[in-house]
């Protein structure tokens, strides 16, 4: 988890949501609703300052599009960015709430166009 900490300072709104507009097709929808359960969780105030700390350097990783697997393959690509949210989501998984899993679902559907 330390790994992903320093990645904290990549993150921001703006490049979070960037990076889902430019690469959604390539990343698929359950790599899009992971990162969405996250940041709608980061968003939540009532998520405490360290698991905001976890959340930020998870989707930090994710934003930068350097890192051990390049973003640019399609799906294959991404498996590493998946690997750190999940193990983000593992530690902060009590922080995490139904209604966050709902919208995340719910906007990746809406992405991938399925009802």
């Amino acid at each position: 988890m330390n790994e992903e900490l320093s990645y904290e300072k990549n993150f921001s709104k703006q490049s979070f949501w960037k990076k889902i507009n430019i690469n959604w097709k390539n990343a698929g929808k359950k790599i899009i609703q992971v990162a969405l359960e996250l940041y709608y969780s980061l968003m939540d105030g009532d998520t405490p300052k360290w698991a905001k700390g976890v959340i930020m350097g998870a989707l930090g990783y994710f934003i930068v599009p350097i890192d051990i697997i390049p973003d640019i393959a399609p799906i294959i690509g991404f498996s590493d960015d998946l690997g750190v949210m999940l193990s983000a989501i593992a530690v902060v998984a009590v922080h995490i709430k139904d209604d966050h899993r709902k919208k995340a679902k719910e906007f990746a559907s809406r992405m991938f166009g399925e009802s």
